[in-house]
């Protein structure tokens, strides 16, 4: 099983949902935007955060490239933002 910086890696998104996720991402605050984001109780640790993260992006870009009506650009760019801070907190971390 791949860890999850190297699935962040691998991921190609349109340039525009990064560039909004990167605009973000200086305002990414863990004890607010993570427990938001996951709909629940953040974990403790960023991995299992980050992996969590990554299921419900896989679904939101399954949803866009469908073309769901449900697909929501602001909860995507909001979930990319999260998985960015995640990834910037655990990368000091190995």
């Amino acid at each position: 099983m791949q860890d999850a910086l190297t699935i962040l890696r691998r991921l190609r998104r349109p340039r525009l949902l990064i560039r909004a996720a990167r605009a973000g991402l200086a305002e990414y605050r863990r004890d607010v935007h993570l427990r938001r984001t996951l709909g629940g109780e953040a974990p403790q640790r960023c991995g299992p955060a980050l992996i969590r993260l990554i299921e419900i992006e896989t679904d939101l870009n399954d949803a866009r490239l469908r073309k769901c009506a449900s697909y929501s650009v602001a909860r995507h760019v909001e979930v990319l933002v999260a998985m960015m801070g995640e990834a910037q907190l655990l990368r000091p971390a190995q």
